[in-house]
């Protein structure tokens, strides 16, 4: 017993300072990209040395000063501004104060985006769409796994029957297909033919709280059409996946030989298939929950929905790089806090993960 305890401690310790590396890489690339190696900080020194010179021309004391005397005001309070943003070092150097504050969560402010209050503060800014991202695609999301692993697991016990190539068929044709272009198609059915919901957007009118019945009704119309959009594109590939997966192992040895003798259908299904497809399916289920929460940039586009993947594209096309490493950092961290979760539950579902087995 101590000897798997020591083992299994010593492979979650292995895991940590893998996933530990690999968060402090990442995150370093992306300041390193984001900033454009530098170029962004270079043109946020000249705004400000652009904000500095239209300043001084409509400041009235300073023109009795000499051209020599102007100049040298104009450089102190460029050097002043710079100071205070932190740019009069080298961008190696600043890009290890960046990494320092993105790991430590310190976000700081955006350089241009604000939040609907007015506050350039990146974890309020990000803090106010988040929700909305959990709301359409977390929602979405789980639609699918509830529809999409009931559904799979029928067809992988019942291969070849009408429904399920009739499913495959249609997973198939959905994956080939993103969901902004489904919503397209929803909003020139639904909205400019029928008039059923609306094309886009959050609420149709200003709402005192987001909690009152007249806005949940609102939002409920609003959130219709992106997420049955997310729901048809998403549903089939969980059936399809699922039913795969079920087919390989109902072919395993050990499930022919527990039929063979004689082990009751609900049983094996239970012992012999679900057991063995737990790991997969966590998985799968952990990491498609984690990914709804960073948006869709398109379809969030599509519909004017007010959530991180329309941030991130505000982002990336004001170059401010503050808010996409934001955005990237708190992914990041998401992501490796669930993989670790996974390495923990594996432990718990496949026990030869405690002895480090392969």
């Amino acid at each position: 017993m101590a000897s798997l305890v020591r083992g299994y401690g010593k492979y979650l310790a292995k895991r940590i300072i893998i996933m530990a590396t690999t968060l402090i890489i990442a995150t370093y690339l992306t300041v390193i990209i984001a900033n454009m190696g530098g170029l962004v900080d270079e043109i946020v020194k000249s705004q400000i040395e652009i904000e500095v010179s239209e300043s001084m021309r409509e400041d009235p004391k300073l023109a009795e000063m000499t051209k020599e005397e102007k100049e040298e005001y104009k450089q102190e309070m460029i050097a002043l501004r710079l100071r205070a943003r932190g740019l009069d070092k080298p961008f190696v150097m600043r890009s290890f104060y960046y990494l320092r504050d993105a790991l430590t969560l310190n976000l700081g402010r955006a350089m241009f985006l604000r939040s609907a209050s007015g506050s350039n503060r990146i974890s309020t800014i990000i803090l106010e769409r988040l929700p909305w991202s959990i709301l359409l695609y977390t929602t979405g999301t789980i639609i699918n796994i509830i529809i999409g692993l009931p559904l799979g697991l029928y067809m992988g016990r019942r291969a070849l029957s009408k429904l399920d190539r009739g499913v495959s068929m249609f997973a198939v044709l959905t994956a080939s297909l993103p969901s902004w272009f489904i919503g397209v198609l929803f909003i020139l059915l639904f909205y400019f033919y029928l008039g059923w919901f609306p094309p886009g957007g959050l609420v149709s009118t200003t709402h005192a709280s987001y909690w009152s019945l007249g806005a949940v009704r609102d939002i409920a119309w609003h959130i219709a059409l992106p997420l049955m959009a997310w729901v048809i594109t998403g549903f089939g590939g969980w059936a399809y996946t699922t039913r795969n997966m079920v087919i390989h192992i109902t072919h395993e040895d050990y499930v022919l030989a527990a039929r063979a003798k004689g082990v009751p259908e609900g049983l094996l299904v239970r012992r012999y298939i679900l057991r063995p497809a737990a790991p997969p399916i966590v998985t799968m289920v952990a990491l498609s929950l984690i990914a709804s929460w960073s948006g869709a940039i398109i379809t969030e586009t599509v519909f004017g929905w007010p959530g991180l993947g329309t941030l991130f594209w505000g982002a990336v096309s004001n170059m401010d790089a503050p808010v996409v490493i934001g955005l990237t950092v708190i992914y990041a961290y998401l992501l490796v806090i669930t993989i670790f979760a996974l390495n923990i539950i594996y432990g718990l579902l496949d026990p030869r993960v405690k002895t480090g087995a392969r």
